[in-house]
């Protein structure tokens, strides 16, 4: 039994490890790709590597019309608007910044599902809701001092938005086709839907370096198609809420690799804003976990 739950704990941490590290690559990323191309190209590598996965693993990858309009709605929220609001925001801040904010992700669901259900959070809930959002202003705040891009932030806030909107839209296909088979149709279609705004930016392939080239391969096959593999069998095992663990640590990994590989340091209060909002909701979704 021991032996299990390590296994099960070693996914949790490859995927923190994975998509901690996606933060890094798209800054390197976004320097010659622009952000909708950035995104097209990395889950064209992702469609092309699931079903492979899918093969080894024997998972069908059937599916029936009825659910197409909402595995289509979902992929353009959770992969096209997604990447739309995470691209551009890493372009304009820090991938520690960015990884912060999108950090928030957990709690953001959280709130819109006591909304929905009309549940009154425990007061320690409340309390890190408050300090997650306290942790946030100060870095906003810090940033804008400092000349940053608060437009930076509202990509990386529509980010958070975007991906807890997926994660209803996906609810209901969790009983009806294996996860594996869900990841694909929704990187699927939102691939697609990156098209139309890939074509508009006008990319030039001409120049890539093979440095902006290695960091693309990384995010089509371990930011997304091992990372989501990892991540479904993560879900299989563990079950959503202990896998949240894992979830909260992609910015703490996101943050010590940015400040050894790209040399980002956040100013005193920006650092204090982010050990802030990461408390909070660390607070907020483990007293979920024990039941709120």
């Amino acid at each position: 039994m021991g032996r299990k739950r390590n296994t099960d704990s070693l996914y949790g941490l490859a995927v923190a490890f994975f998509w901690g590290l996606t933060f890094l690559s798209i800054k390197v990323a976004v320097t010659e790709l622009k952000p909708m191309t950035l995104a097209l190209l990395r889950f064209v590598i992702a469609s092309a590597l699931l079903p492979l996965i899918a093969l080894v693993t024997h998972t069908s990858l059937a599916l029936k019309k009825k659910d197409i309009p909402l595995l289509a709605l979902s992929g353009f929220v959770g992969v096209t608007l997604y990447f739309f609001f995470e691209n551009n925001g890493i372009m304009r801040l820090s991938a520690t910044e960015s990884s912060i904010i999108v950090g928030t992700i957990p709690l953001l669901t959280l709130m819109i599902e006591m909304i929905l259900s009309h549940r009154k959070p425990k007061p320690i809930v409340t309390i890190g809701i408050v300090l997650s959002f306290l942790g946030v202003i100060l870095m906003v705040v810090k940033s804008a001092a400092a000349k940053s891009s608060p437009l930076g932030y509202l990509y990386m806030i529509g980010a958070a938005v975007s991906w807890s909107a997926y994660s209803f839209l996906t609810k209901p296909l969790s009983a009806r086709y294996p996860q594996l088979s869900i990841t694909f149709w929704q990187i699927f279609f939102g691939m697609l839907g990156c098209i139309p705004f890939a074509l508009t930016e006008g990319q030039s392939f001409a120049a890539l370096s093979p440095k902006v080239i290695f960091n693309l391969l990384y995010l089509g096959i371990f930011g997304s198609a091992l990372g989501y593999w990892f991540y479904v069998i993560m879900l299989d095992r563990m079950g959503a809420t202990q896998s949240s663990v894992f979830i909260n640590l992609i910015p703490v990994v996101s943050v010590i690799a940015s400040f050894i590989v790209l040399g980002e340091r956040l100013a005193p209060l920006q650092l204090f804003g982010g050990v802030v909002a990461i408390a909070g909701v660390y607070m907020a979704t483990t007293t979920r976990r024990k039941g709120s």
